[in-house]
């Protein structure tokens, strides 16, 4: 599956027309795919996703944490507007997001409150890799750890939804 650009060809891309290819898989954060130019070639979509995980990785801490703070909450106030982005949108239908019950959608308006209560970032979950109520539980665990633990959580997190979207986003074949 996977979109009609090969990892080889879009390392061969200059950095306005790799960018514009896969700087949306990093929210609202087109540095990332900017820094992840530089570590071309690239022999696979993994090792694409390895050089956007690298770039955040790599990113100094106010960067990372623009880089957090650029997520929607879950099934939050943008959703509910219908200003996420189509990546997003989809992400969190694909989870049942976009189907909340009321009760549900309290849950999650609360879960919400408390995690940007506690830490002052999103909560970031790669949505795909779960439903909702796996999603509600990581709520609560995760309101547990302390914020470092948690800042780098959401950046495995982050990465993790990159790379899903970068497959999308690539040839695969």
């Amino acid at each position: 599956m996977g979109g009609t650009i090969t990892a080889e060809a879009l390392g061969s891309l200059d950095r306005p027309g790799f960018v514009d290819a896969v700087g949306f898989v990093a929210e609202h954060s087109p540095w990332v795919a900017e820094t992840a130019y530089e570590r071309r070639p690239f022999a696979d979509v993994e090792a694409v996703a390895a050089a956007f995980r690298g770039a955040i990785e790599d990113a100094p801490a106010g960067r990372q944490l623009a880089l957090i703070r650029a997520h929607p909450d879950l099934a939050g106030k943008l959703a509910l507007a219908g200003d996420l982005t189509e990546a997003s949108a989809s992400e969190q239908a694909s989870a049942g997001l976009d189907r909340l019950t009321p009760t549900e959608l309290e849950r999650f308006t609360q879960a919400n409150a408390l995690y940007r209560e506690r830490f002052a970032i999103p909560f970031v979950i790669c949505v795909r890799e779960h439903a909702k109520e796996s999603i509600a539980a990581a709520f609560d665990a995760r309101l547990a750890n302390d914020a470092e633990v948690e800042r780098a959580t959401a950046i495995d997190q982050i990465a993790r939804i990159m790379r899903l979207r970068l497959l999308d986003a690539l040839c695969t074949t």
